[in-house]
């Protein structure tokens, strides 16, 4: 895991001055606007450290995923001074955060008590790994890569709309286009939650009543969007965010710009991820290598996987 969160850093280091030196510069009024941007950002990361260092409950950037990005985005709409196109971002990432929200809250993740609330599993399994003995390296990990890492990609995945910031074009029919993608995708992401609830929910009601059906005996949920792709909602989500980054194109008329190093830190984010949540489940439940070899992890490209084949 340290290896991961190395090569994340490193790129969230590189790649930005890399296309930077390729890209216009920013503008004045686009500093200004990422200032604000970075100050929220630094307030944000630096709570998130310490109210988990103190509750020992490490989901606490968890908890803001799905919800930075919705004043980020409504910032630089009032910076445009209401752009149009600006205003069409911040709906779209609006619609995105409330859904994503209302999914976490479901599953536990809020509370009364803003510091508790469901802990990911992962931490707890991720703590008690090799390289974790000693608490000095966990608090490192928890500042550098848990709290100011995690929260400055969920604001690098924003930035495409700071290079619409100052630009006057008007709205077209590839604006539109990019809102009905996005709309879909997080159709897509909603169905995909949704079909992992409902399986879960059943899962573990018939655990409690020592009754569980095969289908259910497997363990993970794998029919609808999951009998196709191992992760829909993993691809969905970076789909998404790898969509809204074209509006900086439509907006500069670069292909690449700086603005893209969020999403690319998104997919090296969710490789990592999905590699340590597979690697769990691969030890909990027989059937998911199997699984594994059947279908794809982000795209359908294997085929459909089928619980009766052995």
């Amino acid at each position: 895991m340290w290896k991961v969160a190395l090569i994340l850093i490193f790129t969230l280091v590189t790649v930005p001055v890399v296309c930077f030196y390729y890209d216009d510069p920013i503008t004045i009024l686009q500093g200004e606007a990422l200032v604000t941007l970075l100050w929220v950002y630094g307030i944000a990361s630096f709570l998130c450290f310490i109210v988990s260092s103190i509750t020992d409950n490490y989901s606490q950037v968890d908890k803001l995923w799905s919800i930075m990005p919705i004043p980020y985005l409504w910032i630089l709409v009032h910076y445009s001074d209401y752009n149009p196109r600006l205003i069409l971002m911040a709906i779209l990432v609006t619609t995105w955060g409330i859904r994503l929200s209302l999914n976490f809250a479901r599953r536990g993740g809020y509370s009364i008590k803003f510091w508790t609330g469901e802990e990911d599993y992962r931490w707890s399994i991720l703590r008690a790994k090799p390289g974790f003995e000693q608490k000095w390296k966990w608090i490192l990990f928890n500042l550098f890569f848990i709290s100011f890492y995690q929260m400055g990609l969920v604001l690098l995945t924003t930035l495409p709309a700071l290079r619409v910031l100052g630009n006057h074009s008007e709205m077209g029919f590839f604006d539109v286009v990019l809102a009905v993608i996005i709309l879909g995708l997080i159709f897509i992401e909603y169905l995909a939650d949704q079909q992992q609830f409902d399986y879960q929910s059943v899962k573990y009601a018939q655990l409690k009543e020592d009754k569980v059906d095969p289908f259910y005996k497997i363990g993970f949920v794998h029919s609808g969007l999951w009998a196709y792709m191992r992760h829909p909602n993993y691809m969905a989500e970076q789909a998404i965010w790898m969509v809204f980054y074209f509006y900086s194109v439509i907006a500069t008329g670069y292909w690449i710009n700086w603005t893209i190093t969020g999403g690319l830190l998104l997919v090296l984010l969710f490789k990592g991820s999905s590699d340590f949540s597979e690697s769990i489940s691969t030890e909990k439940y027989p059937e998911y290598k199997r699984y594994q070899n059947s279908v794809g992890r982000f795209l359908p490209i294997k085929g459909r996987f089928s619980a009766d084949k052995k």
